[in-house]
């Protein structure tokens, strides 16, 4: 399979994190399985329909979906040949874009093309006909774009200084000085912080430990897996691997064993 990823242009990268397109070497119709992990981030993701399927745990997928955040780990699979475009997106780009009650999509994923209609494109059309990869992302950013200039709403600049904090500490932020920061109750600061981003502020925060967690076992930078447990605010080395494989579905010592890492948070499995 060869892998790329493509930057967003500027005016989208307040949104978008990186395109990234996955495409078959030869032709193969044998199918390949995947275990996707909980990242923090909503997505969107298009397989060219003549060229293969995708399915979620064993459920066919539409051609073109927009998915929420992940909870957890799951289970993807593909028959036929990849010819996939995805982006991952900002964290708060269900609301910040489509205008969605985040919260909406946790942990479950819409038909775009039917998305995109009520806006009056034709999506899922025009990307199946661009010239290439490069074409394909075009159309995609012209219809982000079109979404963003229509947007009548003020950015909720509250929900996006409590997003940024906890990303930035890596989910150690004290979610009650947060809170006490913003002016809020607890309550008022969960809601607004499920619509905004699509799971709640504690959640968030816990994946974001573990993605910080994940990045520093990738890179092979520890001595043992108490070191990862520590730096990342863990109680012990058996909370560290109990959150970790909540989130990836396996333990750090089997997710080393494990197939390539095909692109961020989606491990090839070789069964």
């Amino acid at each position: 399979m060869q892998f790329q990823q493509i930057p967003p242009p500027d005016h989208l990268k307040a949104y978008i994190r990186t395109f990234w397109a996955l495409e078959s070497d030869a032709a193969d119709d044998s199918s390949k399985s995947f275990r996707t992990m909980a990242d923090g981030c909503p997505g969107l993701l298009f397989q060219q329909p003549e060229k293969g399927v995708i399915y979620q745990n064993d459920k066919q997928l539409p051609n073109i979906i927009l998915y929420g955040q992940a909870t957890t780990h799951a289970a993807l699979s593909l028959k036929g040949q990849f010819s996939t475009i995805g982006i991952f997106f900002q964290p708060n780009a269900l609301n910040a874009i489509f205008g969605l009650n985040a919260e909406a999509l946790t942990d479950t994923c819409l038909n775009l093309d039917e998305l995109a209609g009520e806006h009056g494109f034709s999506l899922l059309n025009q990307v199946s006909n661009a010239a290439g990869i490069y074409g394909q992302v075009e159309v995609i950013c012209s219809y982000i774009t079109a979404l963003l200039r229509k947007q009548n709403r003020d950015a909720d600049n509250a929900m996006q200084f409590a997003l940024t904090s906890i990303i930035q500490s890596k989910g150690s932020v004290s979610l009650i000085t947060l809170r006490e920061t913003l002016q809020l109750s607890e309550r008022s600061f969960e809601r607004k912080f499920k619509q905004h981003v699509g799971i709640p502020p504690k959640l968030f925060s816990r994946i974001a430990r573990f993605q910080a967690s994940l990045e520093q076992l990738k890179r092979n930078q520890f001595d043992k897996l108490s070191d990862i447990a520590f730096e990342n605010d863990y109680a012990d080395q058996s909370h560290f691997i109990r959150s970790f494989k909540e989130f990836a579905g396996c333990s750090p010592f089997q997710y080393q064993k494990l197939g390539p890492e095909v692109i961020d948070n989606l491990t090839e499995l070789l069964l």
